[in-house]
């Protein structure tokens, strides 16, 4: 899997515009007097959210001002958590998880759609700069392995196929259904349930 490092190229200067500084007071307002810093996280995803799917370094400093913590501070949570990216990722960010369970199931078909479709290489953008992909470890889908987060969405019980007209439709600028692309709902046996009946029938 690829470290993600913060971008050669970075803006000056960052600041929360109307609507993320309104989520960000309101974010901090839920902690005690004194334990602002604790929102450090949030703070970050909203940042990220405003800034087209990346954190730049300036936003960092803004919001170790805005917290009234040491810049470094935030710079260690935001390379530490794989959820936030340091460079640009693209409108379209897909994450393949390659843990064992998707492995399993065949997610370096997955994998090998990315490359086909996106990029030879992880983090790197597409040619029209919409879209990249990375290798994660596990999102928490394994009953519907394999699968695939794009930006806050789960696209579950893939395959090659599956997935090359998911990207199909991404490239496209096409809109995209989440969920299980077998048909199932939420994490059900896909022939209905097996081991669970209605009280009044057992």
């Amino acid at each position: 899997m690829s470290l993600k490092r913060p971008a050669k190229d970075q803006p000056d200067n960052f600041e929360f515009n109307s609507s993320s500084l309104k989520a960000a007071e309101k974010i901090i307002s839920n902690y005690p007097e004194g334990k602002q810093q604790s929102a450090v996280m949030a703070l970050l995803y909203i940042a990220q959210r405003q800034n087209n799917n990346w954190i730049p370094l300036a936003a960092m400093k803004y919001i170790a001002k805005f917290l009234d913590m040491p810049y470094i501070k935030v710079y260690e949570v935001a390379t530490f958590y794989s959820m936030y990216n340091l460079s640009p990722v693209g409108k379209y960010f897909i994450q393949v998880c390659t843990t064992t369970p998707c492995m399993i199931r065949g997610a370096n078909k997955l994998v090998e759609a990315c490359k086909e479709k996106i990029s030879e290489n992880e983090l790197e953008l597409s040619k029209d700069k919409d879209c990249s992909w990375m290798e994660v470890e596990c999102l928490g889908a394994c009953v519907n392995a394999p699968m695939m987060q794009i930006n806050d969405d789960y696209f579950e019980d893939l395959d090659k196929e599956k997935t090359l007209k998911i990207l199909d439709q991404i490239l496209k600028g096409e809109s995209l259904t989440p969920g299980s692309y077998r048909g199932r709902v939420n994490n059900e046996p896909e022939n209905n349930r097996k081991t669970l009946v209605d009280i009044k029938n057992a």
